[in-house]
């Protein structure tokens, strides 16, 4: 798995999963319940991978749509 994506906004990793999601490509997010251990408001960076074969298509998907990776 790749790092495709890190960001604190919630909403930019919803909208990249759908639009690769549309691609047929799968995603997996990660340290989503790091904000409640650390007892944070959201503000550590979450990730979202996908598969090292994936990584080029993805990032061009997120590039043509205003998601800067």
């Amino acid at each position: 798995m790749k790092e495709l994506l890190r960001t604190t906004d919630p909403t930019t990793i919803a909208y990249a999963t759908a639009l690769l999601d549309g691609e047929g490509i799968a995603t997996f997010e990660m340290d989503v319940h790091m904000s409640v251990l650390e007892g944070s408001l959201g503000i550590l960076p979450r990730r979202l991978m996908v598969r090292d074969a994936d990584l080029f298509l993805a990032r061009s998907v997120l590039k043509d749509n205003g998601i800067e990776v």
